[in-house]
């Protein structure tokens, strides 16, 4: 079982930076694909980010160019780096995880979740 924690959202300016941080324990981490999604109030939740146990990224085209998805296999620990943040970028940002699945861009490839952190980007 795989239990995964994030941290670092909070209220920033349109513009601004913001790091999450998701931490894994329970699994072998480097044998887990890493994702971020988000989800807005009375929409789906959204991917955002994939980061696979083989360091292949993928993006959202909403988020490309602005979001990097990384890890630090020795922390056991990914990161999405958020800059030029806009404000439909508000939401909650949960990390998830699954074992050596590729391409991994949908919530039901994944069948580990984090709680989520808030993340609300004003104008």
């Amino acid at each position: 079982q795989v239990q995964l924690v994030e941290s670092g959202g909070g209220l920033v300016q349109a513009g601004a930076s913001l790091r999450l941080s998701c931490v894994a324990s329970g699994g072998t981490f480097t044998t887990y694909t890493m994702g971020w999604f988000r989800q807005a109030p009375g929409k789906e939740r959204e991917f955002v980010a994939r980061l696979s146990w083989g360091g292949s990224t993928y993006y959202a085209d909403s988020v490309k160019g602005r979001f990097t998805i990384s890890r630090d296999n020795a922390k056991n620990t990914v990161y999405l780096q958020m800059n030029s943040l806009k404000t439909e970028d508000t939401a909650v940002y949960y990390c998830a995880a699954v074992r050596l699945r590729i391409p991994a861009i949908t919530a039901r490839d994944y069948n580990y979740w984090g709680q989520g952190t808030q993340v609300t980007v004003s104008s």
